[in-house]
């Protein structure tokens, strides 16, 4: 299992590089619809289901959260400059802490709606005790899952309950993070439809040159990357912890290294991003998408007017269309699919999407908990 594990993750990065690359027309006209890096994460998918095993539990997604993902939050965060943040500004975060409010109080807004308009989803959530379903669900979007499990322990979900709300949640963010790579895609033509001139300039050249002078930059920066990815292996076991210290540490190094290659940390980066799709890639269930209608309706409801009050919050800031499906992403999606949509606009713009999935992580559990008062005074 292992094995075939890493030989689809391997054709699947290669396959992805290869439609980077290529420049046929009806090619790039499928990829304006479906990103190369997309393929990373529905390929794997469609293996395994053809073959009908079921690569869900297999070592390499542990390899994947103890060395891959923090060697890449360490990469794409030592390419960030202080300048490019400076510049950035609050924004951004105010507008994904926009989108998490409106994830931890839109449930309890909709069942008031509901129970107005006498709509029967109403006597589900609050008298069938689904409600205890949503909670974990707000957990699970934007803390990720340990935010879940520990908002399922605080409000005491019955187990059939959560199965239920797991599945659901699997199949919805699914289908939210292709739609966040259709929209970011074309966040310029909705700059220009809506009047929005908001730019971020590059600070990273797109090649990465290997000369003389930069290879002494190369090999130190590899080094000490490798360094800092081994101490943080053997030294820290709690991975939230680990991903704050490994962006700070990225930081650092990125702004107080003068032989610093950020160039060359922005590839691997991006590299890296594309491998773990590939491998979350290999726990897409196409078995599990028979789920409660009542809930799907719901919380598809719940995520548009996540979206809808994003799109305003934007409108209202002037802030560039492509924050919107970052910060979506970084309160649904987390710390890897994050980057991963921001990578298919701007490369150099990861780091920022990493900040704000680590702000979710951070804060999932709060918002629940806030979910949590409101519901119990109705």
């Amino acid at each position: 299992m292992l094995l075939t594990g890493c030989l689809i993750t391997i054709i699947t990065f290669a396959l992805v590089k290869w439609l980077d690359r290529q420049t046929s027309p009806i090619i790039k006209k499928v990829l304006e619809w479906f990103p190369a890096i997309l393929f990373a994460y529905v390929v794997p998918a469609i293996a395994s289901h053809s073959l009908g095993v079921n690569l869900s539990g297999i070592e390499l997604h542990q390899w994947s959260k103890d060395l891959i993902m923090p060697l890449a939050i360490l990469t794409v965060m030592s390419a960030l400059s202080f300048k490019q943040l400076k510049m950035i500004g609050l924004r951004p975060i105010i507008l994904f802490a926009l989108g998490s409010l409106v994830i931890a109080t839109a449930p309890i807004i909709m069942v008031l709606l509901a129970r107005y308009l006498n709509l029967e989803v109403s006597e589900i959530i609050l008298e069938d005790g689904y409600w205890k379903g949503l909670v974990p669900v707000v957990g699970g979007w934007i803390g990720g899952s340990t935010s879940q499990l520990v908002l399922k322990e605080v409000v005491e979900c019955p187990e059939s309950i959560f199965i239920a709300i797991l599945v659901m949640d699997n199949v919805l963010v699914n289908i939210w993070t292709i739609l966040m790579f259709q929209f970011i895609k074309r966040s310029d033509q909705w700059n220009q439809l809506f009047k929005i001139e908001d730019q971020v300039k590059d600070f990273v050249p797109d090649e990465v040159k290997v000369g003389k002078e930069q290879l002494q930059s190369i090999i130190w920066t590899s080094v000490i990357c490798v360094m800092v990815i081994g101490l943080s292996y053997f030294l820290i076991e709690n991975f939230l912890a680990k991903i704050i210290l490994l962006s700070l540490v990225g930081l650092a190094l990125g702004n107080f290294i003068p032989i610093w290659n950020h160039g060359l940390v922005l590839k691997i980066g991006g590299y890296l991003i594309i491998l773990i799709m590939a491998i979350l890639g290999l726990k897409l269930n196409f078995d599990s998408f028979a789920l409660p209608w009542q809930l799907i309706v719901f919380c598809i409801i719940w995520l548009i007017s996540h979206f809808v009050v994003m799109i305003a919050g934007a409108r209202i800031m002037k802030l560039h269309f492509a924050w919107i499906p970052i910060a979506s992403m970084a309160n649904v999606g987390g710390i890897s699919t994050a980057p991963a949509v921001t990578a298919a606009y701007n490369e150099e713009w990861m780091p920022h999407a990493v900040i704000l999935a680590v702000l979710s992580m951070v804060s999932g559990t709060t918002w629940g908990l806030l979910t949590i008062y409101l519901f119990s005074l109705l």
